[in-house]
């Protein structure tokens, strides 16, 4: 979805210059921006979404807001969806206030802009499922979650649905049934994933997270647990990799939406 954005840009200008509408210097601008853009201090990749289908993403964590600014509004030229991961509030107040176009989600710490063509498909697609153990977890789904919207999937939050009380989350299994892929957050001894899969029959994306008491030495216990878990069909990121989690949660709910279509999504696909 990210490619035909990018794409889609491009055949609306030479369309528009082929009728006379934009001049050549409008055309040649957005074309000195591919495929990279050198702003000293980072280098844009601007053709990341036509080779990957998704467009670049920013890790903001230890970027200061001027610098991230002027990311974004070299990224926001092109017409791509906007995503810039791990931003304090104070940072992120600087650069809405710049471009009141970006929002910001600070339970995920996420700045974000959507792309208009995700609003056209979104609501006919399986959806990315985000589960979390505890409420404690919220803010690494939440940054799974967010990253699967900006990248153009329908996304559920089913959160404080772990272990300790198992009815929770059998409650849930009519709605599990419905997704194209899971995403499952947990910490203290990382069991949810395992739980989910035992019961789901998609691919179930396991995120261990830093939460819990010493001996979760934070979040290395989960990770091994799920990377040991009983169920098969599990694949688990990295610690507190909320992004990770969602961004390949919605490379594989592409794939099943195309699959669902008969393929008729694959140009959408990213």
């Amino acid at each position: 979805m990210g490619a035909d954005m990018t794409m889609e840009r491009l055949v609306q200008l030479l369309q528009s210059y082929k009728e006379g509408a934009t001049d050549l210097h409008e055309v040649l601008d957005f074309l000195r921006r591919l495929p990279f853009e050198n702003l000293d201090f980072a280098r844009v990749d601007h053709h990341r979404t036509l080779r990957r289908g998704y467009p670049e993403v920013v890790y903001g964590e230890d970027k200061d807001a001027s610098q991230i600014l002027h990311i974004l509004q070299a990224m926001d030229a092109t017409g791509t969806p906007l995503l810039v991961t791990r931003v304090h509030a104070e940072k992120a107040a600087q650069i809405c206030a710049a471009m009141p176009n970006v929002h910001y989600e600070p339970r995920a710490r996420v700045l974000y802009k959507k792309g208009p063509i995700f609003e056209r498909t979104v609501a006919e697609r399986l959806p990315v499922q985000v589960l979390s153990a505890g409420s404690s977890d919220i803010p690494v789904a939440e940054e799974a979650a967010v990253t699967a919207e900006v990248l153009g999937q329908k996304v559920q939050r089913f959160y404080d649905v772990g272990v300790a009380g198992l009815h929770r989350l059998l409650h849930l299994l009519d709605e599990l049934s419905k997704a194209a892929v899971y995403v499952v957050v947990a910490g203290m001894e990382g069991a949810l994933p395992s739980v989910v899969a035992g019961l789901v029959h998609r691919p179930v994306i396991a995120v261990p997270t830093s939460i819990g008491y010493g001996a979760s030495f934070k979040g290395l216990a989960p990770l091994l647990g799920m990377l040991n878990s009983c169920a098969p069909g599990v694949a688990v990121v990295n610690i507190d990799n909320g992004f990770g989690a969602g961004y390949l949660a919605s490379m594989i709910a592409d794939m099943a939406n195309a699959f669902r279509h008969g393929g008729s999504e694959g140009s959408e696909t990213g």
